[in-house]
């Protein structure tokens, strides 16, 4: 800044301070106005007790350079002021509002990289709720850990925000951030309140952990609160929705002798759960139960009852109950026709759902969007895309605005038709209509079109929704990205990710994940491993799936003291070994002739009280199998059924497959007929049929030696001929030929054929 400038520096901020009207004081001198001397204004010393001006001066700014409102560095020149004179309001609204057009993530590259900013407290904590109040509570996470490296204390507060928008953001990854930021935020020193605790349930009721769920109730009183109606309604809400309703009885009783007396959403969860499996007469009951508690029944009770009528197909049985309710004084509302508009669509009547359309415009009952979108879902459903499009017009003609549930239904209606063309083509109508399709739904699509495996047309969606406007974000990037890799084009892929660089779109620890583990996948061990440090350099924290994947890549490639001395490294480093990293290290164990290493990490394992699954059993009875150590196997089989863990069709697979490759045949009938006797061969025998199991995490590919023995031995069975089926099963396992899972089923099928065409025969 040259001597002039200074000068009117000076003079600008003299008249600012001393001016009763200073942004209109500062009229004649507009012409000399620059972003360089404003951003100078903004951050000068002098004018930082004066929050006022300074919120004034910021919006003159705006209006004379548009291209500030970009700027992350005049923002953050003008939030720390506003934050010391407690401007909060203020501060969080100027900072929404730059986020919402920030898809670089630019502020927060400031706020990471510069120093000077992160030793302010209150502007990292307004960052922390600003970021989960956007929808990105992973940043959100970024600037709490900065936050614990600073040793700086944030307040309950921020850490409850972070914790519920990370709980509630659709990824289990998310969960555990949310409750290392719990665990985290006690090492600094911060005492939770039973809203912490409760948002913590949630979380693990979201993961099914209602054990964990149940444990946070414990918890509670060595910091001094107690649970609430909330925290218990939470549990049994997930309970019931689950079907397990033994548990959810108990947990209602536990309520009570803490002396909390149910509410009605108390009540009308267990009506929802007696619902949701079919369990109607128990959940009639609960009527009765509210009535001796004082709790009247309300519209939401009975419009759960009619919803696990309709979800029966007793339909008549819900209308009854909707007349019920009217001389009950409780009246019908909107949601009680949608649901039974939706039962009659959903049982093949029709008719009756558009004739309660036509009873409720009668009532003066308005269709609500609910209504409409139930409309265009049958529609859809039965391939009536033009009438499904029509129902839409008529809804913007009536002055219903379409919402996202519409085009979305639409959108999946078409794809559903194989016309993409249509769904596109809704997607640009959205933004026409100025209702502008969001992330949420691009990555939606994005992800349906990658499974398909429809990658151009999934790439040009990429394209097309940037020229449009629209925000890409990394999962954008990260959808497409995976279906690459799936497909075996990594060049793409990686370019992909090279674009999604340049764009600085920050990638997070799961899009690093995905292109580790295509990497890995494809065999390019040493880029994932490139990756993995690229990961480290970022600042970055790998996560068990991070550790798993080069864990395994290195076992896969029979690298198997490489993958220990790497797992021995990362531990060191704080990272947390779970079931799936112990099973892949056994595995490569057994695999490489290593059974004693591998019995050795077993038996610590479970010393350690860790938790271990059936395929920890399964990998390490296969493996005692392969060396003929049957006693142990059987041991570890008995092991196995005590914790009910098993055994299952792998297991049986693994005992019978090593039977005979030991030549053990006649061991091997009477292990098949004990089976049968107990009954466990029909059983195992029908789930592997139906369901095609996957018998073990870690795949083999077939080949054709593998294809060409199994046609064999199914032709032979088919034949009859299962003595000679037997005899080619015997001869490929001692080639060490993997045979075709279903082969194993005919085989095991015919055997039981065979013994029960002799004991016929003895009869």
């Amino acid at each position: 800044m040259n001597q002039t400038e200074s000068e009117l520096l000076k003079t600008l901020t003299r008249i600012l301070i001393t001016s009763k009207n200073p942004i209109g004081s500062l009229t004649p001198y507009t012409p000399l106005l620059t972003p360089t001397l404003l951003h100078s204004l903004i951050s000068s010393p002098s004018l930082s007790s004066y929050p006022f001006t300074l919120l004034s001066l910021h919006k003159l700014s705006l209006s004379l350079f548009p291209s500030l409102s970009s700027s992350p560095s005049f923002l953050l020149s003008l939030l720390p002021p506003l934050l010391s004179h407690k401007k909060f309001s203020q501060s969080k609204s100027l900072l929404l509002s730059f986020l919402s057009s920030d898809p670089q993530n630019t502020l927060f590259n400031s706020l990471i990289h510069h120093p000077s900013l992160s030793k302010s407290k209150l502007l990292l904590e307004i960052s922390v709720s600003s970021y989960v109040q956007s929808g990105k509570p992973h940043l959100g996470f970024e600037l709490f850990s900065l936050l614990k490296r600073l040793k700086k204390k944030p307040n309950l507060l921020t850490c409850n925000t972070l914790i519920n928008g990370l709980v509630k953001f659709p990824s289990l990854h998310s969960i555990q951030l949310g409750k290392k930021v719990f665990y985290d935020s006690i090492k600094l020193g911060i005492i939770p309140q039973t809203s912490t605790f409760n948002i913590l349930i949630l979380g693990c009721c979201l993961e099914g952990k209602f054990n964990e769920a149940i444990s946070y109730i414990g918890k509670m009183k060595e910091f001094g609160c107690f649970p609430d109606s909330v925290t218990y309604n939470t549990i049994l809400g997930f309970l019931c929705k689950k079907g397990r309703l033994k548990e959810a009885r108990d947990l209602l009783q536990d309520m009570k002798e803490k002396g909390l007396v149910p509410n009605r959403n108390t009540f009308n969860i267990l009506v929802s759960g007696y619902c949701r499996i079919g369990w109607l007469k128990e959940a009639r009951k609960i009527l009765d139960l509210m009535v001796q508690n004082d709790v009247i029944p309300d519209v939401w009770t009975f419009n759960m009852l009619i919803n696990g009528l309709c979800g029966e197909g007793r339909i008549e049985e819900a209308v009854k109950l909707r007349d019920e309710m009217e001389n009950s004084m409780v009246l019908p509302d909107v949601v009680t026709y949608n649901i039974l508009i939706n039962g009659y669509f959903k049982w093949g009547s029709s008719e009756e759902g558009f004739r309660l359309v036509e009873e409720m415009k009668e009532k003066g009952m308005e269709l609500n969007t609910v209504t409409n979108n139930i409309l265009v879902k049958w529609y859809c459903t039965e391939g009536k895309m033009d009438e499904a499009s029509e129902r839409v017009w008529v809804m913007e003609e009536s002055g219903l605005p379409p919402d996202k549930v519409t085009y979305n239904t639409l959108i999946n209606g078409y794809c559903k038709a194989g016309n993409l063309g249509e769904a596109f083509w809704v997607m640009d109508l959205m933004g026409r209509k100025g209702f502008k399709m969001d992330t949420i739904t691009l990555n939606t699509l994005l992800h349906t079109l990658s499974e398909e495996r429809k990658l151009k047309e999934a790439s040009e969606l990429l394209r097309s929704a940037s020229k449009r406007g629209y925000l890409l974000d990394e999962v954008s990037y990260g959808t497409l990205i995976a279906g690459y890799f799936k497909d075996g084009k990594a060049d793409k892929a990686l370019t992909l990710w090279s674009e999604m660089k340049k764009k600085e779109i920050i990638p997070s620890v799961i899009t690093y994940n995905t292109v580790i583990g295509g990497l890995c996948q494809l065999g390019k061990t040493e880029q994932a491993i490139y990756k993995f440090n690229e990961l480290l350099g970022c600042g970055l924290v790998p996560d068990g799936t991070t550790y798993n994947t080069i864990i395994h890549v290195y076992c896969k490639e029979g690298k198997v003291e490489k993958a220990v001395e790497f797992h021995n490294k990362m531990v060191e480093n704080s990272f947390k070994p779970d079931v799936f990293t112990c099973n892949i290290l056994l595995s490569g164990l057994c695999s490489e002739g290593m059974l004693e290493k591998a019995l050795m990490l077993f038996n610590t394992w479970i010393s350690k009280g860790k938790a271990i699954n059936g395929v920890t059993y399964n990998t390490m009875i296969s493996g005692l199998c392969k060396e003929g150590r049957f006693e142990a196997a059987f041991h570890l089989v008995s092991e196995m059924k005590e914790r009910n863990l098993g055994p299952d069709n792998y297991t049986y697979n693994a005992i019978l497959g090593a039977l005979t490759s030991a030549g053990k045949m006649k061991e091997a009938e009477e292990f098949m007929s004990k089976m049968f006797e107990v009954g466990k061969f029909q059983e195992q025998s029908l789930q592997l049929k139906e369901q095609n199991v996957k018998t073990s995490e870690i795949t083999k590919v077939s080949d054709p030696d593998s294809n060409a023995c199994s046609e064999q031995i199914i032709e032979l069975c088919n034949q009859g001929r299962y003595k000679d089926a037997m005899h080619i099963f015997k001869a490929s396992n001692q080639k060490g030929v993997t045979l075709n899972k279903s082969t194993y089923i005919v085989l095991m099928e015919g055997l039981v054929k065979r013994r029960k065409s002799i004991s016929k025969a003895v009869k």
